[in-house]
């Protein structure tokens, strides 16, 4: 019983050997890993009796026996109103609007618009996670100030403002009769409160360059997780430049500047976060993409999701006492308030874009924007917060994108292709 606060005290500063800063050291209640736990004892108070009750009306048979006001709640919670559909072309990717007898002007003025919401929604969010995560507020010239440390208050901040749009969307637009059962979408929201969970506290231990490279290679976890989940097969060129993604991504974090400061160091506790974000964001887009076998669009899926985010992240907040200690900290600091509120509207409409964007152009040019953001994500950090990059690193981080403009240019080449098949043969699935 005595090593295993022994070993946790030891994760964050095994890997380099480096002090860790003691902003992040100041109590057992601030290490990752004890939050880690203590949120998912939260999220198992709200999931475990819901199953539980999922199973209950089952056995019951309740979709025939059962009467009275709460019959059509029950039903849509846990059977859903409609048949799975034949699966998507694209899997998660709405059909694309083809232009129609629309100038060249007017597709040009709608890209550029696209790409930069997209730009503007996801660079300002980057920058304002950094500056949140990083930074102390109220410093002054006696007073070093205090950092903000709850992530999950700020993934509640993100999804309840996602999921206001999303509903309001939903309400002013013709949507598609849903026929999921609602509780199929906790499961993509619990995995996608932990990635997002991880991604804003790896920020505590890696530099926002490592974070923006991880998220680059994420393609390789998504085809294991594929074949996992989905039962996938993949073209060679997808294993060739998954490959050359990962040798990238290995130049950029083995290179490293002596003179760098701690808190660019990648640390152990750094790396494992960043494992986790990998791994539950794998896991939420293939679970998404098995649930658009049911009718519903784009926005119909962020509102499901995010109404399961809202409902955990409050839940554990509520539980842990944390709600009030964040409300309390943003009456302090009028600053930190504006960047969360604004971090949050950046996560909003930065989903709206994608949508729009995938809608109007199809998913290849979206990829070619975001893999754009990811660069200018990496030179904008270097400026404002003086992250340094070696000559190796340089070369990794064009070998990662070089690798990701290859697999948009291949997949683009392999759609052409697939559509010029006999009938009755079906192309790979890709991801």
């Amino acid at each position: 019983r005595f090593c295993l606060p022994l070993v946790l005290a030891s994760l964050p500063t095994m890997a380099t050997g480096e002090e860790i800063p003691p902003a992040l050291q100041d109590s057992w209640g601030d290490f990752w890993l004890f939050r880690f736990f203590v949120n998912a004892a939260g999220y198992a108070s709200i999931v475990v009796p819901g199953f539980l009750l999922i199973q209950y009306f089952k056995r019951r048979n309740y979709l025939e026996t059962g009467r009275g006001i709460c019959f059509p709640i029950i039903k849509s919670c846990v059977f859903g109103s409609e048949a799975k559909s034949v699966h998507q072309e694209d899997g998660s990717l709405p059909p694309r609007a083809e232009p129609t007898e629309s100038s060249t002007a007017r597709q040009v003025f709608k890209l550029l618009f696209c790409a930069a919401g997209l730009q503007a929604s996801y660079l300002t969010w980057g920058v304002l996670q950094e500056r949140v995560m990083t930074k102390t507020y109220g410093a002054t010239e006696t007073d070093p100030g205090e950092k903000f440390k709850d992530s999950q208050f700020l993934v509640f901040m993100n999804r309840i403002l996602a999921f206001t749009v999303a509903g309001l969307y939903c309400a002013l637009t013709k949507q598609p009769r849903h026929g999921a059962p609602m509780y199929k979408y906790s499961f993509a929201s619990l995995s996608n409160i932990l990635s997002s969970w991880c991604q804003y506290e790896a920020l505590k231990y890696i530099s926002f360059p490592t974070q923006v490279l991880a998220k680059a290679s994420k393609v390789i976890p998504v085809m294991m997780m594929g074949k996992l989940v989905s039962r996938k097969s993949y073209e060679y060129w997808e294993y060739l430049t998954a490959a050359l993604i990962s040798v990238g991504v290995s130049m950029f974090l083995l290179s490293s500047a002596p003179n760098r400061h701690v808190s660019t160091v990648t640390t152990f506790s750094g790396v494992v976060l960043l494992a986790g974000y990998i791994i539950f964001d794998s896991f939420t887009s293939n679970w998404q993409d098995a649930l658009f076998t049911y009718k519903m669009s784009p926005v119909q899926m962020m509102f499901g999701v995010n109404v399961f985010s809202c409902l955990f992240t409050v839940g554990s907040l509520l539980e842990q006492g944390a709600l009030l200690e964040s409300l309390h900290f943003m009456a302090r600091h009028s600053e930190f308030t504006a960047h969360a509120v604004l971090l949050s509207v950046c996560s909003a409409c930065g989903q709206l874009f994608i949508f729009y964007t995938i809608n109007q152009f199809g998913a290849a040019v979206f990829t070619i924007i975001m893999t754009l953001r990811q660069a200018f994500a990496i030179l904008l950090s270097c400026l404002i917060y003086g992250h340094t990059v070696t000559v190796v690193g340089g070369l990794g981080v064009a070998v990662v994108f070089m690798a990701l403009f290859l697999r948009v240019y291949a997949r683009s080449r392999m759609k052409k292709r697939s559509k010029k098949l006999p009938p009755g043969e079906t192309p790979v699935q890709k991801v």
